[in-house]
Order: structure tokens, then C-alpha cells, then sequence
């Protein structure tokens, strides 16, 4: 009788991917140039988007308008711009190679299109192909535009200008490269205008995209109701014949037009509060904790996630305000 051997399956070995040891050479890269080369400095901090207008190639308005100069938000917008553009490229592409299952970005791209149009279907019915693009759009140039304070070189990579108040003190790297460092080491009074500003720390790109939102609001609230939309906001239909319930109503129409105002600030505001603190705190952070880099790494992770709620909130709330406009009172959405 021939003995048979049953073979133990191979247990398949752990190994450290590529990936993995190019992180822990950048950790530990940055934490010797941050010890022994180039201390964290913390940037200045201001609100407004800063422009170039003092260096000899930005001193002619921006498209030859009065004082309408060319701002690092504004770099910004045109990066977030050619983001969307790439992705959509590439999501096309992927979908006319004919795979049933896409892979890679146009993948991630896929699956949170699908997920944005089930919530969008789930609560506008059959106004969903209407409302679903706004939706979808809005989400995805948000999300990019608070992702870009993840990008190295966003806010740190700019130009040299002399400051007005304070400033740090300037080191030479060779002919075109300049580095801030702290007072105590050369002269003050230097401040970092960047290249490339976070979009979404700019209080006009979020305004103008409240704006955008709460018209568009209202296009589709007129489409769906046609003339009788505007009764929401000046309904005297029982006016004469309740009186007391018409008052009520006409009362109510006031508060609700108010409401609509009120919608730019809060859109515009939470999205820019909620980034433009973000930035701050991953500045003092980076100042503070730089030579230990895993400490950064700790709140970098903290805004993606903050970033991307941020994203799907104002695009939420402009898809449900769309919902909400296809119905007349009493009335609920219909679904497929």
C-alpha cells in the first residue's frame, strides 16, 4: 500500500510593500531636515487672498480689469478646474475601454457617482436626472478644491515679499531658491506670498458658489412649478377670504424669501470657516510638531476627512433644497 503525502499549504510570507519604505524615508527625511537644516516656520495668516501685484511680472491687472489682480485662489480654481477636467477625461476613457468593472480612480470616481445618484433618487424622485448633475458637480470641485491643502507645496511654495508687520528672516539656497527661518538666525521682516492658495479658504469662491447654488435652487423649483413656484414667497391666496389665516400666510412667504437669502451666508460661510481653520491648524501643527512627523500626518488625515464632509454636506444640502423646490406644500416627491 503506497503512503500518500498530503503537501501543508504554503503560508505566503509578509512583506513590506514599495510604498511603505517610501514613506518611512520620507518620515525620516523630513524629520532630519527639520532637525538639523530648516526649522518649521509658521506661515502668516490672513484672510484675503494675496496677489503678486508688487513684483515687476503681476503688475498689470488681471485681463486689463481696474484693480482686478491675479490671486493665488485664483491659480488655484484653474488647478481645480483642470482636476475635473482629467477626471472626466479619464473616467471616459475607462468606460469606453468596455470593462465591467473599473479600476484604479475612474473606479473610486464610479462608485461615489453611484452613491451621489441613489441619495439624489432616493429623495427627489423622478426630478433626479434634473437635480443629479448639480449634485454631482458641486461635490466632486468642492471636494478637490479642500483636498488641495493635502498637496505638498500648496501654501508653502511662493514668493519672498517684505512684511509689513513682523516676518521671519530669509536664507539663500543658491540663485533662484529662497527659504524662510526664524528671526534669530538673519535679519526680519520677510513674509511667503504663495503660489497656490487652498480655494476654499477664499470667503469669494465659496460666496460665489452659494450663489450659484441657491439661483440654481430656484431654476429648478420654476421648471417643475412653473409661475406658481414664486406663491411660496408671496402667497395672498386666502388673503381676503381668511383673513387671519392669510396674514399667517403671507407672513410666512416673507420668512421663507428671507430663508433663501439666509442660505447663501450659511453655504458660504460653514464651508469656508471649516477649511480656512483646518489650514490654520495644520500650519501651527507643522510649526510646532514638524521635526516629529508622524504628529502632522495625524491632522492631515483628520482634514481629509474633514474636507470630504464638507464636500458632501454643501452638496447635499443644495441637492435637498432642489427636492424641496419641486414640491408645492403638501406635496412629496415621486418616486420611480
Amino acid at each position: 500500500m503506497e503512503k500518500t503525502t498530503e503537501l501543508a499549504p504554503r503560508k505566503k510570507a509578509w512583506r513590506w510593500g514599495t510604498n511603505r519604505w517610501i514613506v518611512l524615508a520620507l518620515l525620516i527625511l523630513g524629520y532630519i531636515g527639520a532637525t538639523y537644516f530648516f526649522s518649521p516656520v509658521r506661515p502668516f495668516v490672513q484672510l484675503p487672498a494675496e496677489h503678486w501685484m508688487e513684483h515687476p511680472l503681476f503688475t498689470t491687472p488681471f485681463l486689463g480689469i481696474g484693480d482686478f489682480y491675479l490671486t493665488n485662489t485664483m491659480v488655484a480654481l484653474a488647478v481645480v478646474i483642470l482636476l475635473v477636467f482629467v477626471l472626466a477625461l479619464s473616467f471616459n476613457r475607462a468606460v469606453k475601454k468596455g470593462n465591467l468593472v473599473l479600476k484604479g480612480i475612474p473606479g473610486a470616481l464610479e462608485a461615489l457617482l453611484e452613491a451621489l445618484y441613489n441619495m439624489t433618487e432616493s429623495t427627489a424622485g423622478k426630478w433626479a436626472w434634473t437635480i443629479f448633475p448639480w449634485f454631482a458637480s458641486i461635490t466632486i470641485m468642492v471636494l478637490l478644491a479642500n483636498w488641495m491643502e493635502l498637496i505638498p507645496g500648496v501654501d508653502s511654495i511662493g514668493l519672498i515679499e517684505k512684511a509689513e508687520t513682523g516676518g521671519f528672516g530669509i536664507q539663500h539656497l543658491g540663485s533662484f531658491f529662497i527659504t524662510l527661518v526664524n528671526p534669530a538666525v538673519t535679519e526680519s521682516g520677510y513674509q511667503l506670498v504663495p503660489f497656490v492658495r487652498v480655494l476654499s479658504t477664499d470667503l469669494n469662491f465659496t460666496v460665489a458658489l452659494a450663489l450659484i447654488a441657491v439661483v440654481a435652487v430656484q431654476v429648478v423649483g420654476i421648471r417643475a412649478q412653473g409661475i406658481g413656484y414664486f406663491t411660496k414667497f408671496w402667497n395672498v391666496k386666502t388673503f381676503f377670504s381668511r383673513p387671519i389665516f392669510g396674514v399667517i400666510d403671507w407672513g410666512v412667504g416673507l420668512l421663507e424669501l428671507v430663508s433663501e437669502f439666509s442660505k447663501v451666508l450659511s453655504f458660504a460661510f460653514r464651508l469656508f470657516g471649516n477649511i480656512f481653520a483646518g489650514s490654520v491648524l495644520l500650519f501651527v501643527m507643522g510649526s510646532l510638531l514638524g521635526s516629529i512627523a508622524i504628529f502632522p500626518s495625524i491632522f492631515y488625515m483628520l482634514e481629509f476627512l474633514v474636507g470630504a464632509i464638507q464636500a458632501v454636506v454643501f452638496g447635499l444640502l443644495t441637492m435637498t433644497f432642489m427636492a424641496q423646490a419641486t414640491q408645492g406644500h403638501g406635496e412629496h416627491a415621486e418616486a420611480h
